[in-house]
């Protein structure tokens, strides 16, 4: 019986030669056998009757092939062989035996019959033997036609003893056997990396799906939201409305779309990983040595599979830069009761990204002095002894938050209060911080600015100025990275001040401070980092 045939269901084995179904063929009581040996067991006896149950027929039925179970048992002849072929002996005349070892000194493949001299004869019993191989050729060393029976660790290779005497004389060489069945105990762990990666791809379906559907509601509530701001518009308005829903949808959709695809990504990652750890199983289970470390170092290796750590869709609806531009283009149409409803509803979505803010002692020009629990800076019209430090700004007198931000949104609010000149917004990370700039985005700074008591600016290309109908005693700023929009609130009267829109940002941001010079104590009061009132 062939050494497989354990390892098989009772049901795709031959009752008559208790090996794997070859052909397999149906008699009318319902049993199953190979077509050669129900023809032979026939052939042998009287009368005709199923060798499995006695049940006698009366003329020797006409069978034929049962395609169906021939399919099966070609599928777990390949699952238990790992695809190849079967092996025959290479000294069979006529009808050739199927090969049960191979001989890597003879490099010939024999069946038990042709297979008997090498366990009687003394010379021949030295020889190595394996199991049955198609491809003997690979398992011979080609430059000294003799068995890969070694492995060099060094050079992560099949060598044979020859080979150790040459080019891996001092090289770290174990038998085959001792690398395979470490290979082998490694791919335990390997299979369980694998289905770690299949279950958080999974997973991240979920989220995916979970974050598609959030931000679905969102839209809703966001296009309710918009109708009703909408109504006491002017045709105009009632077109601009029309626009921003299209807009909205369009974003949606594109949401949808990319959800989709990344869907579709990780599928068939867990597709290819599901592959590969199918051959993994298979792999452990086999004895040829050489087959499994050499399958090992493909299967084994980390696949190619994207990080999906980082990757989501937010669920949040990014209206806002859309409504800061409807406002831009048509703030002129709109009364002020309308545009006082349109600010407080940028300002309370704004709120969400609501950041917590340190400054960060090691930017501080000199002439700053921080308070101890990093919310507030003035100047103090002296210069303090403080360290070099590449991230000090030591002309200009300002600081950055120890907080920087390369994605996503941020909002936060200063205290100005009685102060005659400050300025406030963002700088990128690789601003010049050893001589004096001018502030505008080309510089890298994205900022609004108090000069002269009454003096508001927008540090823009070219400078802005800034019509205010009361003093902002604490200034909001919000960033939209993705977006390129900067823009400025006064929280207490609740009005807009200025945006940036359509920059490009690249480096990571920081939010930037300057409580400018104390003038003699007329500008003493602090910049101060105020919490947000969600």
């Amino acid at each position: 019986m062939a050494s497989s045939s354990g390892q098989l269901n009772e049901e795709l084995q031959c009752s008559i030669c208790l090996d794997v179904f070859t052909d397999p063929v149906t008699t009318p009581c319902g049993h199953n056998f190979c077509r050669t040996c129900l023809n032979k067991h026939w052939t042998n006896t009287q009368k005709c009757c199923c060798p499995l149950c006695n049940e006698t027929f009366i003329r020797r039925p006409d069978l034929k092939i049962n395609t169906t179970l021939r399919e099966v048992v070609q599928h777990f002849k390949e699952k238990l062989n790992l695809g190849r072929s079967e092996v025959f002996c290479d000294f069979c005349d006529g009808r050739k035996q199927k090969a049960v070892k191979s001989c890597l000194t003879c490099q010939s493949s024999y069946c038990e019959t042709h297979l008997e001299p090498h366990h009687r004869v003394p010379r021949l019993k030295k020889h190595k033997l394996i199991n049955a191989v198609e491809n003997l050729e690979d398992y011979i060393c080609q430059k000294h036609e003799r068995p890969l029976e070694l492995f060099c660790r060094d050079d992560q290779m099949c060598v044979c003893l020859s080979c150790t005497e040459g080019d891996h004389r001092t090289h770290n060489t174990v038998p085959i056997e001792e690398e395979s069945q470490q290979k082998k105990n490694q791919l335990v762990q390997t299979q369980t990396d694998m289905q770690q990666m299949i279950q958080d791809r999974m997973e991240k379906i979920q989220e995916i799906q979970h974050s598609v559907e959030m931000r679905k509601r969102n839209t809703e509530k966001e296009k309710s939201a918009s109708v009703e701001l909408f109504t006491d518009l002017i045709r105009s308005i009632e077109r601009c409305q029309s626009e921003l829903l299209k807009m909205m949808e369009k974003q949606q959709k594109a949401a949808e779309k990319q959800a989709e695809d990344l869907i579709k990504e990780l599928q068939q990652e867990i597709t290819d990983l599901k592959k590969r750890n199918t051959e993994l199983e298979q792999l452990s289970h086999t004895d040829d040595h050489l087959h499994l470390i050499q399958m090992f170092l493909y299967l084994c290796s980390r696949p190619h599979t994207k990080n999906w750590t980082e990757i989501s869709i937010n669920s949040d609806v990014n209206v806002y830069s859309m409504k800061q531009r409807a406002l831009i283009q048509l703030k002129k149409t709109l009364n002020e009761t309308l545009d006082d409803k349109l600010i407080r509803s940028e300002l309370k979505w704004a709120h969400k990204f609501a950041v917590d803010l340190t400054l960060d002692p090691d930017t501080a020009n000199p002439y700053l002095i921080l308070s101890d629990d990093g919310k507030q800076v003035s100047d103090g019209d002296i210069e303090q002894d403080v360290q070099v430090n590449p991230k000090r700004f030591d002309v200009c007198s300002c600081v950055l938050a120890k907080q920087g931000f390369s994605s996503g949104r941020f909002y936060y609010e200063v205290q100005v209060k009685g102060k005659t000149e400050w300025s406030l917004g963002v700088a990128r990370e690789s601003i010049n911080r050893k001589e004096t700039n001018t502030l505008s985005p080309v510089n890298g700074y994205w900022t609004v600015i108090l000069r002269n008591e009454n003096q508001y600016k927008a540090c823009d290309n070219p400078l802005v100025s800034l019509s205010l109908k009361v003093k902002p005693k604490i200034v909001g700023v919000f960033v939209d990275y993705e977006e390129g929009l900067v823009s400025f609130y006064d929280v207490g009267s609740r009005s807009y001040i200025y945006s940036f829109t359509g920059q490009t940002f690249t480096d990571k941001l920081y939010p930037y401070f300057s409580p400018c010079p104390n003038d003699e104590g007329r500008n003493s009061n602090p910049l101060i980092i105020t919490p947000v009132n969600k």
